[in-house]
């Protein structure tokens, strides 16, 4: 018999990588990840009024929707598969003040979207943010107080909006503040409220990015904000840090964790996983969003091809689902054959 061996064998002792990459159906067989719908969640924005759809300048294809559009959205979810959305109010300036007193109304824009949504598309999960900065008139996450952002009175009133959220129909409240003690603060008050079964989903890891500028556009609060977020949000340099913080929420009884910008933390996602083994979720947020949708606008990258790289990324990365406003575009292209 003639010995093909070559010098390829003998550099890499008969392994051949690709092997398994030689077909379509060997590629298939041996995927590590797959992305599929039931990753996704969909962040919407709503605002006060009837019959509105108000495109985002910032984010190419993302509007701002009046209630009842929000409505027909989550329809259209739904309908994809999709398992939940995640809802952000753009209220009017007039009702936002130095406390965010107006997250505590029972009929604020937030509580308005959740009950209309589970009336009309009651098998879809809603995820409603708890954080006060749609509601401040100084654009931040928590009550201001002589220059600083307190603590504990914004976990007071977290805790409070946290549970009047569920009474409006909210199935999961994700608290994006990370101020001290919120998530043991907000299972108490739910608990005692009877909303054992109401979860909640940690910002665990919020760091202070430069990722967020268009979705302060999207809820208003670009112009308003005094200063920034760093004494609260992580510093992008500190993972370790991070995994600390994660940490403590989950002791004080987060059921979810999730990271925040999403691409550039990937790390932290993995380290995640790893250390908790709770469910973890990656945001990718606006100002990833953007980037692929104006390179794409311009010719420079396949938009498509782009935004299913970077969602089957969060996979490969640990995360059990992204929160995306691709969320719509990529199930409709995974539901094709």
């Amino acid at each position: 018999m003639n010995d093909s061996t070559n010098l390829v064998d003998r550099i890499t002792g008969h392994r051949r990588m690709r092997r398994n990459r030689k077909a379509d159906w060997t590629r298939r067989l041996v995927q590590e990840n797959r992305l599929t719908v039931d990753d996704l969640i969909w962040p919407i924005f709503i605002v006060p009024g009837n019959g509105i759809i108000d495109p985002i300048e910032a984010m190419p294809g993302v509007n701002r929707m009046s209630v009842d559009k929000a409505v027909e959205a989550a329809k259209e979810a739904a309908d994809l598969g999709i398992p939940a959305i995640a809802t952000f109010p753009n209220i009017d300036v007039a009702l936002r003040d130095e406390t965010g007193s107006h997250s505590l109304a029972p009929d604020n824009l937030i509580n308005q979207a959740t009950r209309a949504i589970k009336k009309a598309v009651p098998h879809i999960g809603v995820i409603t943010d708890v954080a006060l900065d749609p509601f401040t008139s100084h654009g931040h996450d928590g009550i201001l107080r002589d220059g600083e952002i307190v603590n504990d009175e914004t976990v007071e009133a977290i805790a409070r909006a946290a549970v009047i959220q569920a009474n409006a129909g909210s199935d999961i409240i994700a608290p994006s503040d990370m101020m001290d003690g919120r998530i043991g603060a907000i299972r108490e008050a739910l608990d005692a409220s009877g909303h054992q079964s109401v979860g909640i989903m940690s910002y665990a890891t919020k760091f202070a990015s430069a990722f967020y500028g268009p979705y302060r556009e999207a809820i208003g609060t670009g112009g308003l904000l005094k200063g920034d977020k760093k004494t609260y949000y992580i510093d992008p340099a500190n993972g370790t840090e991070a995994i600390r913080d994660a940490a403590l929420d989950v002791e004080e009884g987060a059921d979810m964790l999730m990271v925040k910008p999403g691409l550039a933390y990937l790390d932290i996602c993995w380290r995640m996983k790893e250390a908790f083994g709770l469910p973890v979720f990656a945001y990718q947020v606006s100002g990833e969003y953007t980037q692929i949708k104006a390179a794409a606008a311009n010719g420079w990258i396949d938009g498509e091809r782009v935004m299913l790289e970077t969602l089957l990324a969060f996979k490969r990365a640990g995360c059990d689902g992204i929160l995306t406003y691709f969320a719509v575009e990529a199930a409709k292209l995974l539901a094709k054959p």
